[in-house]
This record gives structure tokens, sequence and C-alpha cells, in this order.
């Protein structure tokens, strides 16, 4: 095991014509999450976001009131429109809300074959209810997760994709591992940050024949509002710019704990706000 330690210092690679990004998910009408917060840490990342939109939501910092779901039809004519003239490297899937959605998807990246593919399997409430059922999930491993070059699920999600218990201590994020292995992704990253009570939010990058540990100070702030999207989002801008995947992922990790760090200075809503996606622009301009 190779343990990776996520640092502040890392440069970001610059590029005069940056790739193309698309990513699949749902509208966050607060700007927090979903599409929106792929878009910014796209952009903050240094390639050019496109979009389809899969759901639209009546959403705040305080939480989701209402979720239109986006006929296929449309979904399909969106899918076509982008990539039948945008150069797309790299796509993010998101939240993907039955299986009729998730084959549709599927077999349009079969169709269009970008080059990379990440999946954040949203499938898990924040008190752990569940947000697909059974047969969603077994297309999700049998149909889609074999294109993807990662997954990207938190620890309750990773939990579902194997049918076990959320484990409550790191430990047991190890004892997962064998079983992700064969949920259909050539690499996972199993995200720790919801084991609270640990000092860091540490990650495990898992491959078909290694597994790096990925440390980072746990940040202490509520305005994290985005941060699964905008992770797995920036993943994709980084293999869309040529990183190696592990690469990819440490610059994603460093990317989301900086914007993390500087949440606080943003003041957006009277709930959970949203991870400071251009920190970097701000800084530059003090």
């Amino acid at each position: 095991m190779t343990q990776l330690t996520a640092t502040p210092t890392t440069p970001l690679k610059s590029s005069a014509k940056p790739p193309i990004v698309l990513t699949i998910a749902g509208s966050d009408s607060g700007g927090g999450a979903g599409v929106q917060a792929d878009i910014k840490a796209i952009s903050a990342t240094g390639s050019y976001a496109c979009s389809v939109i899969t759901a639209i939501t009546a959403q705040n910092t305080l939480g989701v009131s209402d979720i239109f779901s986006i006929p296929l039809q449309h979904v399909e004519t969106q899918l076509d429109a982008v990539f039948s003239d945008l150069n797309i490297v790299a796509v993010k899937v998101g939240m993907l809300a039955d299986s009729d959605i998730i084959q549709l998807v599927a077999n349009k990246l079969k169709q269009y074959a970008p080059a990379f593919l990440v999946v954040d399997p949203v499938m898990v409430t924040t008190n752990g209810d569940l947000l697909l059922e059974k047969s969603a999930i077994d297309t999700l491993k049998n149909v889609l997760f074999p294109l993807a070059d990662i997954i990207t699920p938190n620890l309750p999600e990773g939990a579902a994709l194997i049918d076990i218990e959320t484990p409550s201590a790191q430990e047991g994020m190890f004892t997962m591992v064998p079983a992700l292995r064969e949920v259909g992704a050539k690499a996972v990253l199993l995200k720790g940050g919801q084991l609270e009570n640990d000092q860091n939010s540490n990650d495990l990058l898992i491959t078909e024949d290694t597994v790096e540990q990925l440390k980072a100070k746990r940040v202490a702030t509520s305005n994290n509002h985005g941060t699964g999207c905008s992770l797995s989002a920036s993943i994709a801008s980084y293999l869309a710019q040529g990183y190696p995947l592990n690469t990819a992922v440490r610059l994603a990790k460093q990317y989301i704990t900086e914007a993390l760090k500087h949440a606080d200075q943003l003041n957006i809503g009277e709930g959970r706000g949203p991870v400071h996606h251009f920190y970097q622009l701000h800084q530059s301009q003090l």
C-alpha cells in the first residue's frame, strides 16, 4: 500500500486551449451541488465545462423541496447535441434516477466513446436512506460501471454497492477493498470523509492490484455542500488535461481540500453552504 498525502503546493497544469469536460447530472437551483458545482469545479481546475441536465431540483442551502426528472427523449437530444459538436474528452456522471436513464446514458457513452469517464454514484441520502432501487443499483454495476475509469462512492454508497453495513472506523474501509474491485469499474475512490470522528479525511484509491491512501486534515466547516460533486468533476477535468489517474485524483483531492478550507469566506444562504470553488481567483485579487 502506498500512502499519498495531498499538498496545497502542487501546481495546476495550464493549457491555452482547455479540454472539454461534460457533466451529466441534476441541476441545483441553489448553485451548491449538481451541474452547477460541476461546472464551477471543471472551470476552476482548468477545463471547459458543458452539461446535460437529467433533473431539475428546487433546492437551496436548507434542503430540496421538489425534483422534476427530465424526459428521457430530451436527455438523449441533449447528449446528441453536445457530442455531435464538441470534442468532449472526459465525462463526469452524477445522480441518475432509475434504470432507464442509466441504460440511456450508458448507450450514448458507448456510441460516442469519450476518452475518460468518471462516475459519482449518488445513491444514499445524508441520513443513510437509499435513493436508488436495487434494480437501478444492479444496472449501475452491470451497465455503467464497466465503462468507467473510476467511480467515487462515499462510504455509505460503497457499502450499498457491496451490500454491507457502513463501517464506523477507517479500518473497515480496507475490508471493503476486495468486494469493491468486483463492482465493474477500473478503479474506485472510496471516500472516508463521513468518518467524522477521525481527524483526517482519508480516501482509498483502489485499482486492480494497488491500494493507495490519500490523506488530508479534516476541515472544520459546515459549508461543504457539493463536495462529492466537485471532487468527481475535478478528477474528470484533470484526466482530460492528460494527467495519469492517480495524479488526477491527488490534484482533485488537493483542490477540494483547499475549496473547503476557504468555504467560510463565503456567506451563502442560511443552511449548509457551498465550498469555495474559485478560492484561487479570489486570493489573486486580494
